[in-house]
């Protein structure tokens, strides 16, 4: 080894012994215990104190509503998936005083039709119809040409409606079914509003003609299908379609479910059983929000019928016009200025029926009355407008 590499390893050498030995001792402090906040902790606290401010608030709202004689029934709020509230208020009968309960069914007038064409997508998974294809396809007599399954979905047919064909020519003492309806077009031929696709007509004869159709093709009655197919799966065990199959008269009340009323309080009258109950599809079925709250589940889930059947389902029937606020799906009507909601209500014989979902906020109201008067559906419209994200902050504040 040379000299000079003895001189570079010296200088390392003492370079070191300088670093090591030369180093002053540094102090150092005891660490501070901060106590630590598990973030999925902190998320819980707040959704769990969340829920329950929304609880308490919703039920000081339904009760200030149902004492003023507003709203007697049952509603259901959902967000994220979870039931955040559920209340009951009034009577099933108000003369006996009997009081309603979770498990209460109610008619679901219009939002039946919800049901109606979850049927139909069924049906279409299963490879056995199309959407597009004619109705004649499975109803051959029916005298009406150019009319898919999709317009009949979309409220686009030009039927007229089967209710005042029944009212001129049907014995109203003696229900009527759907085949039978399919009978007054079949020797009537009322003139429809329009040619097929060429409008929008809000009309119950498209639906009543959806059930006829699942009826064709499933050789099942309607309600029968219905409980196979969607109720029996997810459990809803206090849904049913009512009907008068069998039956050759009009009994004085519906023997099933709750009574619907004309009015309510001491003015409340009793509406009676109607010979055009006998038609389903458009009406007719009777549920719970309980089970309500399951049917919701399961669409959220694609439980009963895919994503992308859903997608279709949701989506508008009919061109975006000015002069229309709403459009409609597959049973369900769209919200125009409102990002991803879809909703449906519903009237008929003493009941009312309200059902939103908020997709894009992952949210749902399900209101139930057995009035026909009074609630209305801006009470519910404004509860999911108000803004979570505000509702949480204040929350996080409690917390601070």
């Amino acid at each position: 080894m040379d000299k000079r590499a003895y001189i570079i390893i010296a200088i390392i050498l003492v370079s070191y012994f300088a670093f090591v030995f030369g180093k002053k001792k540094e102090i150092v402090a005891e660490p501070a215990i901060v106590q630590y906040i598990a973030p999925d902790s902190l998320f819980f606290n707040i959704n769990e104190i969340y829920a329950e401010n929304k609880k308490k608030e919703l039920d000081k709202r339904f009760s200030r509503l149902n004492k003023k004689g507003v709203f007697n029934g049952t509603v259901i709020y959902i967000d994220n998936g979870e039931e955040i509230y559920r209340g009951v208020y009034g009577y099933a009968d108000f003369r006996k005083k009997d009081s309603l309960n979770i498990e209460s069914a109610f008619q679901l007038a219009s939002v039946s039709k919800m049901f109606t064409a979850t049927a139909i997508m069924i049906l279409k998974e299963e490879g056995k119809l199309d959407i597009d294809d004619t109705i004649t396809k499975f109803i051959p007599e029916f005298p009406y040409y150019g009319i898919s399954l999709r317009l009949l979905l979309t409220h686009r047919s030009g039927l007229s409606r089967y209710m005042s064909l029944a009212d001129k020519y049907w014995d109203p003492h003696k229900p009527i079914n759907n085949e039978e309806v399919v009978a007054l077009f079949v020797k009537h031929k009322p003139n429809p509003y329009f040619k097929p696709n060429n409008g929008f007509h809000y009309c119950n004869t498209n639906y009543a003609l959806l059930a006829s159709v699942v009826e064709r093709i499933s050789g099942k009655t309607f309600d029968a299908y219905v409980k196979e197919k969607i109720f029996d799966p997810l459990g809803m065990t206090n849904s049913f379609v009512y009907n008068l199959n069998g039956d050759t008269t009009i009994s004085y009340q519906i023997p099933v479910g709750v009574p619907g009323y004309k009015h309510g309080g001491r003015y409340a009258r009793k509406m009676g059983d109607y010979y055009l109950n006998g038609v389903m599809g458009d009406k007719g079925v009777y549920a719970s929000v309980e089970d309500l709250y399951k049917y919701n589940t399961a669409l959220d889930n694609g439980n009963l019928v895919s994503h992308k059947s859903l997608e279709e389902a949701f989506s508008p029937g009919s061109p975006r016009h000015r002069g229309r606020k709403d459009n409609y799906g597959f049973g369900w009507r769209i919200r125009d200025n409102m990002d991803s909601t879809v909703y449906h209500f519903g009237w008929w014989k003493g009941f009312r029926a309200f059902y939103i979902r908020d997709m894009k906020n992952n949210r749902a109201i399900i209101a139930l009355t057995n009035t026909h008067h009074g609630f209305s559906s801006s009470i519910l419209w404004n509860i999911l407008k108000e803004s979570k994200t505000e509702e949480l902050m204040e929350v996080y504040g409690q917390l601070d």
